[in-house]
């Protein structure tokens, strides 16, 4: 999983995740992570209350569209 990531790699990974316009599927195909890795590369790389922040936005948003991460 994340050990054969590099640092660029996760470091992109963190950037696309944070953005509102590109899904979890997207990510998946270009990195080859699932949605449950994105999380946890995610809850490393934040800091806990930003991670809390990002987690519920998704879910904010996830309830408001019909597609979205």
């Amino acid at each position: 999983m994340t050990a054969a990531l590099s640092p660029a790699q996760i470091s992109e990974i963190v950037e696309m995740a944070l953005s509102d316009h590109i899904s979890f599927t997207q990510i998946s195909a270009q990195h080859g992570v699932t949605p449950d890795e994105i999380k946890v590369i995610m809850r490393t790389q934040l800091k806990p209350g930003s991670y809390r922040a990002w987690r519920k936005r998704v879910r904010d948003f996830g309830d408001r569209r019909a597609h979205y991460k």
